[in-house]
């Protein structure tokens, strides 16, 4: 009887007069004088069906009485046209409907621990503890379709240009320069330990190495860090790795494929390539290095302005080798005093230890800083802001990166709070350019900014024999991330293919030769046995779907995610393993 089953989404009105076969859950049920409407559902979609009981058997007017909601059931019946009166302009199927022979309950459901047509008034962890259930709403079955669909059709376009899909392992050893690994013990070699990938680096050079010139993978990840709404201690890339190739032939795959899957999710065309900022100039004018540029909002360096102030804190800044930046906000005075004092209280998330302020109306200033001003800074700033109308002036004045965290962040507050973008707007941009290598002060060393197998520039490399934690900015990469919505969805870099070079960038890391012998030696060796020059990138798939689909987290776009305390509350994971399975693998806990 299976076998003749039809999706309940997928018939229509050509369908009327066939006898057909629904299999699915029972949305809703109502009883209108004895006459039973049913809308079943299914992966599809939902088709109401009609219980009329003086014209079926016995056996299927009981079980129309007996029938709940998520009730798993199977009905025969007839399509028939809907009369004008009951058709229903929300259902893909509303004009057609079921008048049902026979209805079997194939299995009988408890009433759910909440309502599947509403999630306003549900919490996520009660979502996630059913998540089978939650799975049956609408919103999360279009997205896991969606997800497939995209999947699907990334592996179609790679195929089309010549990419052959690759799996590498799950189980290596674990090398924590970045994140903390996942380590998984080894029974067999005891006091021995795998680590789950955290991206399969090393391996898809390896496979350049190998003459698969252009490989891709939709890979699991993994990685022990603090969680947020775009991250997840598990996640799905779309990986890739290309030979012989440049920066501007990797960036051309990607775009082609984003345009591709915009396609696909939203029926939306992207024609124009992406737009493209160098790391410096994105710090510069937005003070990030993934900008949301739907909007304008752009920072103004006011240090110079500045160097004369009466106002202590601008040059307190100055003095300690910090900058002044500021931000115009044509608000027409929508920004009232309490939201200036609310946005006060959120820039010091970042550190700034205030928020000074001035508001620019009819020619004066006003407010705030105004008093401190004198009439060489008033014209200085009307130049350099463009000031006109009713505006706000925001500053930021500390050291350099706490000044564009803080103006980066409260520029995207403000153009939320005041609606300055298009929320359907998809805005991609390349940043290109970055720095290869940060200083920490505290630690007294070089950090790779993305990793330690990143080519530096041809202009760059001479740099590196005379490296100063002044100079460290000017060493840049041939580095590029994608950015979509200031979310930073994919990066990549051209890989060091050289031994002699990576051995250098080693050196400034930190990291002896008898290290990375431990930590890389088989990529270290595979690299003199005549490695091509290659590229890749990694687009993170969820964040990609996230955004797109315009969700708030990404736990929406993933079947089966994990809460912000990196736990499952439907299979209760992670959980105590018995004592039994730790001695096997030799392993004793020890209280902290």
């Amino acid at each position: 009887m299976f076998e003749e089953r039809v999706y309940c989404g997928e018939l229509t009105v050509g369908d009327i007069g066939k006898s057909v076969v629904l299999a699915g859950w029972v949305d809703t049920k109502r009883d209108l004088g004895g006459v039973v409407f049913l809308e079943i559902r299914d992966v599809t979609g939902i088709m109401q069906a009609v219980v009329h009981p003086a014209a079926v058997s016995g056996d299927t007017s009981t079980c129309a009485d007996r029938v709940r909601d998520e009730y798993c059931v199977m009905v025969r019946g007839k399509v028939v046209k809907r009369s004008d009166e009951t058709v229903n302009p929300n259902l893909k199927t509303g004009t057609i409907e079921v008048d049902i022979e026979e209805l079997q309950i194939l299995n009988a459901s408890l009433v759910p621990p909440f309502p599947l047509d509403s999630r306003e008034s549900v919490s996520e962890d009660l979502r996630l503890k059913y998540r089978y259930l939650d799975l049956r709403r609408k919103e999360m079955r279009d997205a896991v379709i969606m997800r497939h669909r995209v999947m699907q059709e990334t592996r179609k376009y790679l195929t089309e240009n010549r990419f052959i899909e690759i799996e590498t392992p799950m189980l290596n050893k674990s090398t924590p320069e970045g994140a903390r690994d996942f380590l998984v013990p080894s029974r067999i070699n005891r006091g021995m330990f795998f680590a789950l990938p955290q991206s399969p680096q090393l391996f898809k050079q390896i496979l350049m190495v190998a003459g698969f010139d252009r490989y891709f993978q939709i890979v699991k990840c993994f990685r022990d860090e603090d969680l947020r709404n775009d991250r997840q201690p598990e996640f799905t890339q779309i990986d890739l790795e290309m030979s012989f190739v440049t920066p501007d032939m990797v960036m051309g795959t990607i775009e082609g494929l984003l345009k591709r899957l915009v396609i696909e999710m939203t029926g939306k065309e992207i024609k124009d390539s992406f737009p493209r900022l160098t790391y410096d100039e994105a710090m510069s004018r937005f003070g990030k290095d993934a900008p949301d540029m739907r909007f304008g909002l752009e920072l103004v360096e006011c240090s110079d302005i500045f160097r004369e102030s009466q106002f202590q804190v601008f040059t307190g800044a100055l003095a300690a080798r910090g900058i002044i930046k500021g931000m115009a906000v044509a608000d027409e005075g929508k920004i009232s005093r309490k939201m200036v004092d609310d946005y006060a209280e959120f820039v010091k998330i970042y550190r700034a230890k205030g928020m000074p302020w001035v508001r620019f109306r009819s020619g004066n200033f006003e407010g705030g800083i105004s008093k401190f001003l004198s009439d060489t800074e008033k014209d200085a700033l009307v130049k350099a802001f463009d000031l006109q109308g009713d505006m706000l002036v925001i500053f930021s004045s500390d050291r350099k990166n706490i000044v564009n965290d803080t103006l980066g962040n409260l520029r995207v507050k403000i153009a939320r709070d005041l609606k300055l973008f298009d929320e359907d707007e998809l805005n991609f941009l390349w940043v290109t350019d970055f720095p290869l290598l940060e200083y920490s002060e505290e630690e007294g060393r070089y950090y790779a900014t993305h990793h330690p197998f990143t080519s530096p520039s041809r202009e760059s490399i001479g740099l590196l024999d005379n490296l100063t934690p002044d100079n460290v900015g000017g060493i840049k990469a041939q580095a590029y991330d994608v950015v979509l919505n200031g979310v930073e969805i994919g990066g990549g870099s051209i890989r060091i293919s050289d031994t002699v070079l990576q051995g250098k960038i080693f050196s400034v890391l930190g990291i002896s030769d008898e290290e990375a012998k431990v930590k890389f030696s088989f990529l270290l060796e595979a690299l003199k046995f005549g490695a091509p020059p290659h590229g890749g990138i990694a687009l993170g798939l969820d964040r990609v779907l996230m955004i797109i689909m315009n969700k708030n987290s990404i736990r929406d776009v993933i079947p089966f995610p994990k809460t912000q305390r990196g736990q499952c509350p439907m299979s209760e994971a992670p959980s105590p393993v018995d004592d039994d399975q730790l001695k096997e693998l030799s392993i004793k806990l020890v209280e902290r």
